[in-house]
């Protein structure tokens, strides 16, 4: 232990002694570490950063949740999960939202990238990825932040990027529930016109006398024993032609009765699956909650001068202090 403890006070007495006796050296190369990183963090561009946080929204299906009832209604309101969270960052992070806003604001340009420079689009996403981040916090968010030499510019772009979430949102699922909307709609119509025909067909038989063929046989056999007992020739023979009408027509009516009772409960399931493609297909509800949107930055954010410096300076001085504890040995021998 005492051996150890007089190494250790040995070392650090020759660094005291080596700092003493190299000062001067030292000092210039501090001096010089100060004047040139002061010169290059002048010299890098001012960035500003503006900052969006968004909360995804649930994914429980619109059309379920309205047509339910009680606690369940809440479900639009509701904060999603982290497979949500996961989801909107992959639209985030997605070439139709990056393409849009390297489009809009004309990020070639804007970043100072010459259009023939080879691999151009290489070097303008990897400056993209390096001015836009897209992070989830320990709270189930997510944070958008946006460097820019323009404070304007870097809140504009944070905000359009939390605006056109809904729009890839949009393209990937109305799609989708487009085909979806139509094949109902072509069963529900099919569905509805035959409906119709069965009632058509009804208000054919209804035109020739038949409407309600229990009914009507039990009237018109009543009223047919009454003019057989009075001998009323032509109300025999009236009443009798409308029970031989009643006879050819009456299994064509009770069969498309039935038909109907079954056609009508199948036209209302349809068009329940109808209505909720419907609301599929026309859902433009947000995608996210937009806690905090992007503002204009008051202060630069990089590059920080002073730190810049002062790191310099510092790892200058320890290297400069290896170099000499390296060199003066050497000397000796």
């Amino acid at each position: 232990m005492n051996e150890t403890d007089n190494k250790s006070t040995f070392n650090a007495s020759d660094v005291l002694l080596l700092i003493v006796k190299r000062w001067k050296h030292l000092l210039v190369v501090c001096s010089i570490a100060f004047v040139v990183s002061t010169i290059v963090s002048y010299c890098l561009p001012e960035l500003y950063k503006s900052t969006v946080v968004l909360y995804p929204a649930t994914s429980t299906s619109v059309s379920q949740v309205l047509g339910a009832e009680g606690p369940s209604q809440k479900g639009l309101m509701q904060f999603g999960e982290n497979e949500e969270v996961e989801q909107l960052m992959q639209v985030l992070q997605s070439n139709d939202i990056r393409k849009r806003i390297i489009e809009k604001y004309n990020l070639v340009e804007h970043y100072g990238l010459d259009p023939e420079t080879k691999y151009l689009y290489t070097k303008l996403y990897d400056k993209y990825d390096e001015n836009v981040k897209i992070s989830r916090t320990e709270y189930t968010s997510v944070i958008v932040e946006v460097l820019d030499e323009s404070p304007d510019t870097a809140a504009l772009i944070a905000n359009d990027i939390s605006i056109l979430i809904d729009t890839v949102y949009a393209r990937m699922q109305k799609e989708r529930a487009y085909k979806a909307l139509k094949i109902v709609e072509r069963e529900y119509l099919e569905q509805e016109a035959t409906v119709k025909a069965i009632k058509d067909s009804l208000e054919q038989l209804g035109r020739l006398g038949v409407i309600d063929v229990r009914s009507q046989t039990e009237m018109y056999s009543e009223q047919y024993a009454i003019a057989l007992a009075s001998g009323n020739t032509r109300n025999i023979n009236e009443i009798g032609a409308k029970l031989d009408t009643l006879a050819k027509y009456s299994g064509a009516h009770s069969t498309l009765k039935e038909q109907l009772i079954e056609e009508v409960q199948t036209l209302s399931l349809r068009k329940g699956k109808y209505r909720v493609a419907k609301i599929e297909y026309e859902n433009d509800l947000p995608n996210a909650f937009i806690v905090n949107k992007a503002e204009k930055a008051e202060k630069k954010t990089y590059p920080i001068r002073w730190l810049i410096v002062f790191t310099t300076v510092l790892a200058s001085f320890l290297l400069a202090l290896i170099a000499l504890a390296v060199i003066e040995p050497l000397k000796k021998k």
